[in-house]
């Protein structure tokens, strides 16, 4: 894993939860560790990473995601077995 995605990764379990994670960061990040990653209607975006899925949207018009998504974030990349 490069810094970059490592940094993405520490700003994601960061506590308390920040608000300037950008989404095309940890898109990257997920399609680093393997992260299987699908467009669905509007700003959907449908996450596949080692038999958990999940559906997120991508935020807009701003690049960052809120602290909400973030947090769901954590759960998936938690229930996927993603570590520090």
């Amino acid at each position: 894993m490069n810094a970059k995605h490592r940094k993405t990764l520490e700003l994601i379990f960061e506590n308390p939860v920040r608000p300037d994670v950008n989404w095309s960061d940890i898109e990257a990040l997920l399609r680093h560790i393997g992260a299987e990653i699908s467009e669905g209607k509007g700003s959907r975006v449908r996450i596949a990473l080692k038999g958990i899925r999940a559906v997120f949207h991508r935020p807009h018009p701003k690049r960052e995601t809120d602290k909400g998504a973030l947090k769901s974030m954590r759960r998936f990349l938690i229930e996927a077995g993603v570590k520090l």
